[in-house]
């Protein structure tokens, strides 16, 4: 239970320095955006990477070539992605959602029932972001990451 064998040992050790190598190499040579959690389809393909490396480190049963070649795949796969959803229109509806204007002068409960988000959610990511109330707060908006913008007034004296 708490001790199998040095063999086990020193394979979590090898594999799991070869796999993390590998992993930084294919993700500085496939660029910024490869980690870049812009939208739902780039954080599943995040939580995937993390998911493929911890089972290259752990399980004995799956070869570390193959490990590397599914997060060769992943990284693949994301980059074909993102690339024909910036040339696209179609492949980037089909991958990106729209950002939903939340609150602006109140709640827009049509939009947060569309969204499946509600009051006090929206209320508790303010006071997280530093905002005692909505007073001082423009507009809400749930991004296409699923992170929630607060937007401020402008100072008074400025247009809106």
């Amino acid at each position: 239970m708490f001790f199998d064998s040095w063999t086990g040992l020193v394979r979590v050790v090898v594999a799991g320095t070869s796999a993390y190598a590998a992993l930084v190499l294919l993700l500085r040579v496939s660029g910024k955006r490869t980690l870049a959690k812009l939208n739902a389809f780039d954080f599943v393909v995040t939580v995937a990477l993390g998911s493929t490396l911890a089972t290259i480190v752990l399980s004995s049963s799956v070869a570390l070539v193959e490990g590397v070649t599914a997060l060769a795949l992943l990284v693949a796969l994301q980059y074909v992605v993102a690339w024909a959803s910036v040339r696209s229109p179609r492949v980037e509806r089909l991958v990106k959602s729209e950002p939903t204007l939340l609150y602006r002068d109140g709640f827009l409960m049509g939009a947060m029932r569309r969204q499946r988000v509600t009051v006090d959610e929206v209320v508790q990511a303010a006071r997280g972001q530093g905002h005692a109330d909505l007073g001082s707060v423009a507009a809400v908006v749930l991004e296409t990451d699923g992170s929630l913008s607060f937007l401020a007034d402008p100072p008074a004296g400025e247009l809106r």
